[in-house]
């Protein structure tokens, strides 16, 4: 005899992990103060955007089978967000900001472990929730093989020493070894530093001012950009007393949505099943604003600087030596039979991301040729066959045959230059979709005429190469500038055909080849290469996901050294130049640099963002480069 049961037939079986997510998300909302929060699941890297009722959280996909320990990493992950929307000022955040990428890095770090620390010190559940996330995310990233100090990131050593102070945790096992290599250097420079974040853990602008205070101890930040971000705030000072009143209630507010509920937290977790995930491999609680906001535009603005006059093309960067720089054709960095084997794998890879980016593609190429003005060129001797002029010679058949031949147009007069990131953060999924999609751009192109280069630019090695080898060997002078070896790779030349550059691409998929980024030079070597070119319109499309680094080079230069070749190599390019230079950003705001350019937040997007920028470049009725301000809305992108 059938058990009874009250569910209709028909009626679908609800998965066994639903339950957990939803209580999972309710969570969320509560900690977060945000009950519009939108939260779906998926098998991508964990990610939370915007602020306010407009935000939207991404979190791991749990497996069917649900544990308490892996159940813990999905809810730190979820934890981790949450906090960030409720203690996390992102206008502010952009005020304090360092310039220099290195400061940087530490600053946003250690912002992260302020706002969790908030929650751990007030919800024991949720401390265990963010320990075993830590502790997952150092696991999978096999830090604790780690035993060179110059391996270990900086940044994680600074955080993790930051949170053992604010929430009297150790670091995870997996992670010890880098708090090890770095803490006697750290303690002796900036401990003193690191003991005054405890009474200041809820003030985040006061925070932020210490941390820029500990950069300076680390020898990471420039003290004179702090102190003129402290004039400016003094400036305003008398402003800020006039309005004392509204300040005041502000304030309130703010303090507000910086408490947490916690009664509705604790028991929304209390309903929670105890489960399992498939754990990505990055950190959760990355965030990038609603660049849509108006202030946001403006305070991005106002931050970039000003190059003084005759300073636009950097005289002090130099490299230490050129000598062991290359230029190389991807098929000369492996034999054919392992490009073959390559290009097979990126295939197999993204066959349903192609798809989509072909049909993006495909929309991109009815708009280009909608614009081709056809004109030919008629009664020649050779050509096309005209066939409206057959009557002629059947009226006589002593007439010779007419032939036509289409007109050269302005339209086809163009060259594209894709100039890809290929360092060591780009491994993963956005290489591969950034392979993918400049693979199917280059063909939609040259269906229409114009011409694409595909280039790539990375460093030979790790840390510095031969380059770092010959400062050693001449006795460490001061100031030697880049010191790593180029590694710039042509993988498809303007003038080569698609079919024959096609399996070049796979190159991006081998092991070893993504390493460090010098974007200001390679920015130069693709600018130089368009110049030569004899089409008369010339388009730049830089794809990157962070700042130019470089480990051996920042270690004994300005920490903003690459930095500032970079800007100054943008504004030579984009004042006195007639390429057109357009930027992409994966998840870094590369409008901070660029004139012309958007940000996205994961690699999916990339497709429709580069088919858009091409597209609104060829429907601009003028020639020469535009000089519009950079974009800093979001793509939404059906990829």
């Amino acid at each position: 005899m059938s058990p009874l049961s009250n569910r209709k037939p028909g009626t679908p079986t609800e998965a066994p992990q639903e339950p957990f997510k939803r209580a999972v998300a309710s969570c969320m909302r509560a900690m977060s103060r945000t009950p519009g929060l939108e939260v779906s699941y998926a098998p991508d890297k964990p990610s939370v955007v915007g602020h306010g009722e407009g935000a939207k959280a991404r979190l791991p996909e749990p497996a069917r089978k649900l544990s308490p320990r892996e159940a813990a990493i999905v809810r730190g992950h979820a934890d981790s967000m949450a906090l960030k929307l409720a203690c996390h000022d992102a206008a502010t955040h952009r005020r304090l900001l360092p310039e220099a990428q290195a400061a940087r890095s530490v600053f946003e770090a250690v912002e992260q472990v302020r706002v969790e620390s908030i929650g751990a010190r007030r919800m024991d559940g949720v401390g265990v929730n963010l320990a075993a996330m830590l502790e997952d995310r150092y696991h999978r990233g096999n830090y604790a093989e780690i035993t060179d100090r110059a391996d270990a990131p900086i940044e994680d050593a600074v955080a993790l020493m930051v949170r053992e102070r604010l929430t009297g945790r150790a670091p995870p096992p997996a992670a010890q070894t880098i708090v090890d290599l770095w803490r006697p250097w750290i303690e002796e420079r900036a401990g003193a530093d690191l003991d005054r974040l405890d009474t200041i853990l809820e003030d985040q602008r006061a925070f932020g001012r210490s941390i820029h205070k500990l950069l300076q101890s680390l020898d990471m930040a420039d003290p004179s950009a702090f102190d003129r971000e402290e004039d400016d705030q003094d400036e305003n000072q008398d402003q800020a007393e006039d309005d004392a009143d509204q300040s005041e209630g502000e304030g309130q507010e703010s303090e507000t949505g910086q408490t947490l509920e916690m009664d509705t937290a604790e028991s929304s977790a209390e309903d929670m099943e105890e489960g399992a995930m498939e754990s990505p491999d990055a950190p959760a609680g990355e965030t990038l604003e609603d660049q849509d906001d108006g202030e946001a535009e403006e305070a991005a603005e106002s931050r970039r600087p000003q190059a003084p006059p005759g300073d636009a093309k950097g005289p002090d960067y130099k490299a230490f030596t050129v000598k062991f720089d290359e230029v190389v054709p991807a098929e000369q960095l492996c034999d054919a039979e392992e490009l073959e084997r390559l290009r097979a794998y990126l295939d197999k890879q993204l066959n349903n991301l192609s798809s989509v980016v072909a049909r993006l593609a495909n929309r991109l190429q009815r708009r280009l040729m909608a614009q081709q003005n056809r004109a030919w060129e008629f009664d020649l001797e050779e050509g096309m066959l005209d066939p409206a002029r057959l009557s002629r010679v059947v009226i006589d058949p002593q007439q010779p045959l007419s032939f036509k031949r289409e007109k050269d147009t302005d339209f086809r007069d163009t060259v594209v230059t894709l100039l890809l990131d290929n360092s060591g953060s780009m491994r993963g999924r956005p290489i591969t979709v950034a392979a993918t999609c400049a693979d199917i751009l280059a063909r939609t192109l040259e269906r229409c005429g114009v011409k694409v280069e595909i280039l790539g630019f990375t460093t030979k090695a790790w840390k510095g190469g031969q380059s770092r080898e010959a400062w050693l060997q001449s006795g460490k002078p001061a100031t030697p500038g880049r010191l790593n070896d180029l590694r710039h790779v042509i993988y498809k030349a303007a003038d080569a055909p698609w079919r024959r550059a096609r399996r070049n691409l796979g190159l991006m998929m081998r092991e070893g080849l993504l390493k460090e980024n010098i974007d200001g030079e390679a920015l130069d070597w693709a600018h130089k290469r368009l110049l030569g070119r004899p089409e008369q319109r010339k388009i730049l499309m830089m794809i990157s996901d962070g700042a130019p680094v470089d480990d051996s080079t920042l270690s004994v230069n300005a920490g903003n050294y690459l930095e500032k070749h970079l800007r100054a190599t943008i504004e030579e390019i984009e004042t006195r130049s007639p390429v057109e230079l357009i930027a992409i950003g994966i998840g870094h705001d590369v409008t901070r640099y660029y004139r012309r350019a958007v940000t996205i937040v994961d690699a999916e997007e990339l497709g429709g963002a580069m088919t858009e920028k091409l597209a609104e470049l060829f429907s601009e009725t003028g020639q020469g480069p535009a000089r519009s301000s950079g974009s800093r809305r979001r793509v939404s992108a059906p990829v």
